[in-house]
């Protein structure tokens, strides 16, 4: 399946990076989060990309266009460095499609700008290009396709806020207090799974979630897919350093890809 990521916002929330560069572009150890989790879905097999771009979209471009296998994979280099023979290789497989989809556009509009990229497509993916997950991609998909009539699913995930909710009644006597992740609410987790038909739900000017979602889960036709395994977004500083903090210390249950996860599922 192709897969649409949305890589265009502005990043707000992550201003020490955004002014230099977009959000998507923001490492995790050697590489952007963008490039994680484009190895992610290339590891399950996806790896049609297009990316829908807008804020600082020249780096995005440049960086693929001047991408350097050798920071990411094992290599033999001879003759003074003049041969470098690559063990692994990346991205040599993957097709990538940059559109450039606008500096303001919301994510509905931006999906609607490479519709013709995906016309071909009975089912494709999505993601918000700022989470990271270990999530069984080939589960969520099954699931989706065994139910026909659904025009869209996506990944649900607990909170990770450190935020509780607060439940407060008549002259605002607090009723019950309870942390978020305790409280049995779910949020979006940006792993999305999307039949055509979607384009019929979103209309000029409406984001994805907030309009054309509501109206199919007052069809029936949306899917949520729970998934309580590890999930993270980097949507702050603070976020942006906990994935630092755990790439350095080998923590990487997103890396999918790598051997030691496939052993553990293995003998799990």
């Amino acid at each position: 399946m192709k897969v649409v990521i949305f890589c265009g916002g502005l990043g707000m929330r992550l201003r020490e990076y955004s002014e230099s560069i977009p959000k998507p572009m923001v490492p995790v150890g050697y590489r952007p989060i963008l490039w994680h989790l484009m190895r992610y879905y290339a590891h399950y097999g996806h790896k049609e990309f297009i990316l829908c771009l807008g804020y600082k979209a020249d780096s995005i471009k440049k960086y693929f266009l001047d991408y350097d296998e050798t920071v990411s994979n094992d290599f033999v280099m001879s003759n003074g460095g003049r041969t470098v023979d690559l063990l692994a290789s990346d991205i040599q497989d993957w097709q990538i499609t940059f559109v450039d989809t606008g500096m303001s556009s919301n994510i509905g509009q931006r999906l609607k700008l490479v519709q013709p990229f995906v016309a071909d497509e009975e089912m494709f993916l999505a993601n918000y290009s700022d989470g990271l997950s270990d999530l069984p991609l080939p589960e969520m998909i099954r699931r989706f396709e065994h139910e026909s009539e659904a025009v869209a699913c996506f990944a649900t995930v607990a909170p990770t806020s450190s935020f509780s909710l607060v439940q407060v009644g008549e002259g605002g006597r607090v009723r019950s207090i309870k942390h978020v992740r305790d409280s049995g609410v779910r949020i979006n987790g940006g792993f999305f799974a999307l039949r055509s038909q979607i384009f019929d739900y979103i209309n000029d000017g409406e984001d994805l979630v907030e309009e054309p979602f509501q109206r199919l889960a007052a069809e029936g036709k949306l899917l949520a897919h729970q998934y309580d395994g590890f999930w993270a977004c980097m949507d702050t500083f603070r976020e942006k350093q906990l994935l630092e903090d755990m790439y350095s210390r080998g923590q990487v249950p997103w890396e999918v890809w790598k051997p030691r996860f496939n052993l553990q599922k293995a003998t799990a």
